[in-house]
């Protein structure tokens, strides 16, 4: 038991690592990275066209991945080649600007997104579902630790050394995308797959992607609008500016368990109206650079790994777990495309100065509106998730009664309690739905777990080994 315990710990951290030296050459490069601003600027040339290309070729890879990598073989197979071409195709930027770049670029981006989809796999054969969510944590601030020292080399050394700091990565990251395990050790996983009557999560998943797309609007208009107001205060920019980030992580992975977070995605909302509140009084001072970007990036920590922790939970509802992490992602990205354009309309026309603060109140507002069915629909697939719990919101002596309530039924998790507690009042599938607010597969596929839990076929015999079990 102990070896298959550290079997899947140690590929649960070769998984991390092997996404974290990967991304944070990804964040440095293709994706708004500083690598990519200070080569256009050396360069003479148009930014905007390589970031904005760079960005969609990211959407398209992390959609499209799931429909040519179907198994952990390929996803594997798929890691690999993203490390050796971007190790291959970065060594070009060292050499002058030629019409190659912007092709590469795309391509650079596209194969980022491959890569991170497929990643998906990884993480939900290599990782517990109980630990999802510190493994997002992780590979987040592993990622941004990495990119600040790349940021750090490039600003403050040479462009070069930047750059080959950036391919270094590549070269550690290489290893360990090779001797990533592609069997679970263990039979904890994919406990959801292959199922007769499998859940649907588009509902949820619709849900937290109009949330994801909603909320990095804001992303957008923080790279296009608010971070180049602070050009003259590089110094202190190129290595602060994530830090904020990576402590809000740092902060929600170690809360304790019993934590409510779900009060926290809130209080994050607040603080994005806050930070462009705060940036709106004009003054561009060191101080109001540090409130604005405390706020605006913890905020961002706070809800990257609200929506990652549920694709990682996500995963174990779909088959392929490529297109569940490739379509949530995706979705990011494109609230951040949308933010850049509609930054940029904002900086180049006479528009009153007001109109980043209105547009980033209406984000707020939708939020807030979106955040609780999106609890609803959430909860009734993963109640145990630390962002998603309401059993605090009963009194206690509810809590109790409900706990003495299911002590009967061995072996069940609260939710198939719940299910196996109607089932022996002789209730059908859609009443039951209807009382628990899930979906009939939702509670076909509870039904079927815990008939194979008491080793039963039916309805009949399920009553008869309870009360069985309950007269001895």
């Amino acid at each position: 038991m102990d070896e298959t315990i550290n079997k899947r710990i140690n590929a649960r951290r070769l998984s991390i690592i092997s996404f974290s030296l990967l991304s944070s050459w990804k964040l440095s490069y293709p994706f708004q990275g500083q690598i990519l601003h200070s080569l256009m600027k050396q360069c003479c040339l148009n930014s905007e066209a390589f970031l904005l290309s760079g960005i969609i070729a990211q959407i398209s890879g992390l959609l499209l991945c799931g429909f040519f990598v179907k198994s952990i073989n390929q996803a594997k197979q798929w890691l690999i080649v993203s490390f050796v071409f971007c190790i291959t195709v970065s060594g070009m930027f060292f050499f002058p600007a030629t019409n190659l770049w912007l092709p590469v670029i795309i391509g650079l981006g596209f194969i980022s997104g491959v890569f991170v989809a497929a990643w998906g796999f990884f993480c939900q054969i290599h990782t517990p579902k109980k630990n999802r969510m510190k493994t997002a944590a992780d590979v987040l601030i592993y990622s941004n630790i990495l990119m600040i020292l790349i940021n750090v080399v490039t600003i403050y050394i040479n462009l070069r050394v930047g750059l080959a700091t950036g391919i270094l990565m590549l070269l550690l990251g290489l290893p360990f995308a090779i001797v990533l395990p592609t069997k679970a050790k263990d039979t904890e996983v994919k406990v959801n797959l292959n199922q007769d009557n499998p859940i649907n999560i588009m509902k949820p998943l619709v849900f937290l992607c109009l949330l994801i797309v909603v909320i990095t609007i804001n992303s957008g208009l923080m790279y296009q609008v608010i971070i180049p107001s602070y050009n003259s205060l590089e110094w202190l920019t190129s290595w602060y500016w994530a830090l904020p980030y990576i402590t809000a992580l740092y902060v929600m992975r170690n809360l304790p368990q019993n934590t409510k977070r779900t009060y926290i995605l809130y209080i994050a909302l607040a603080m994005i109206a806050f930070a462009f509140m705060t940036f709106m009084s004009n003054n561009r001072s060191i101080f109001n650079y540090l409130l604005v970007n405390t706020l605006m990036m913890g905020a961002c920590g706070i809800f990257d790994l609200f929506w990652w922790s549920i694709l990682g939970e996500l995963l174990d509802f779909h088959d392929n777990p490529a297109k569940v992490f490739g379509i949530g992602l995706s979705a990011n990205l494109l609230g951040v495309l949308l933010g850049l354009h509609i930054g940029k309309v904002m900086t180049s026309t006479e528009i009153q100065s007001l109109n980043p603060l209105m547009l980033s109140m209406a984000v707020v507002i939708i939020s807030f509106l979106i955040l609780p069915p999106l609890h609803k629909s959430l909860s009734s697939l993963m109640e145990d998730h630390a962002f998603l719990k309401s059993f605090f919101e009963r009194p206690v002596s509810v809590q109790e009664e409900t706990k003495n309530q299911y002590k009967k039924f061995n072996g069940l998790s609260e939710r198939e309690s719940q299910v196996a507690s109607l089932l022996l009042q002789r209730k059908t599938y859609k009443m039951i739905a209807e009382e628990l607010f899930i979906s009939d597969n939702t509670v076909k596929y509870y039904v079927k777990n815990i008939y194979s839990k008491y080793h039963v076929q039916s309805r009949a015999e399920l009553i008869e080994s309870i009360l069985g079990n309950k007269n001895q």
